[in-house]
């Protein structure tokens, strides 16, 4: 496995990779690794001959008070786990390779993006668009993997890839889970082992709002009954419990189509999001 940190020598060693038809498959990461981030390897396994995975801790999507300082950094033991998988590439570049001095140009995906996250955090999938976006210039892989756990930034992708005519191939992969059923994230390890298991709450309450969403109980009712039992468990500021259109992300009041249930709420200094797909196919 390579470890490479410049453009010029990335490009040379996926040329090498890609002779003889080779399909490439990437999987982008901002390291803090755990079996959430090794599912997406696996699969990019299935996808394609070779996997490239980058691991780059994007300040671009960071907001002023938010964690970038803290985010978990730990290269050496994720290179372990990308090797351990059979990654053939790991493209850690410094922030001055992937932003040189002078860099100006920035890429916004509107509609998707601007509810949920996009409302609580500006610019943060800005940040998100134009650093994948660079990172499927400089890799150049057939497809790329990323996991529903951040369905939103999913959502973004998928729509900067069609505007854009990128030659990419999107796929998305289920969210990991811990046993309890709490998705798997690097931001997990901020918890306390009281908060952590708290956090068991969260898709607990999610899991029951969809159950009422499937036995035909009004929206509206279901989410509130969601936010208050969260509130309950420990959980605030609660930034947001929604019912969306899985395709669109707008507002949701009658179940009518794939829907997606999304959170995002504190727990202690921790923030955490899911979601839940909320199946129609049976409904009235």
């Amino acid at each position: 496995m390579q470890i490479i940190r410049d453009v010029k020598s990335l490009r040379e060693a996926v040329s090498a990779l890609k002779a003889g038809d080779k399909k490439i498959a990437l999987v982008p990461t901002m390291g803090a690794l755990h079996e959430g981030h090794m599912s997406l390897v696996r699969r990019a396994r299935e996808c394609a001959d070779h996997v490239v995975a980058s691991i780059f801790v994007n300040p671009t999507q960071f907001g002023p008070n938010e964690d970038l300082a803290a985010y978990p950094r730990q290269e050496a033991q994720d290179a372990a786990l990308l090797e351990g998988e059979g990654t053939a590439i790991v493209w850690a570049p410094t922030v001055a390779e992937m932003y040189p001095a002078g860099f100006v140009t920035s890429i916004s995906v509107g509609g998707v993006s601007g509810p949920l996250e996009g409302a609580h955090r500006p610019g943060h999938f800005d940040g998100v668009a134009t650093v994948v976006c660079k990172l499927f210039q400089q890799v150049q892989p057939h497809v790329a993997l990323f996991g529903e756990k951040d369905y939103q930034q999913l959502a973004v992708i998928r729509r900067m890839v069609i505007d854009l005519n990128l030659p990419v191939e999107i796929i998305g992969v289920a969210t990991a889970r811990a046993e309890d059923g709490l998705a798997l994230s690097s931001r997990n390890a901020y918890l306390s082992a009281e908060e952590r298991r708290q956090a068991v709450e969260l898709p607990n309450a999610m899991r029951a709002a969809v159950a009422a969403l499937a036995a035909g109980e009004e929206p509206e009712a279901v989410l509130a009954q969601a936010r208050a039992r969260l509130a309950a468990a420990g959980f605030g500021p609660i930034d947001y419990v929604a019912l969306a259109d899985a395709a669109s992300l707008e507002p949701v009041r009658t179940l009518a189509s794939p829907a997606r249930l999304l959170v995002a709420a504190r727990l202690g200094k921790t923030r955490l999001i899911d979601n839940f797909a909320v199946d129609t196919t049976d409904m009235d």
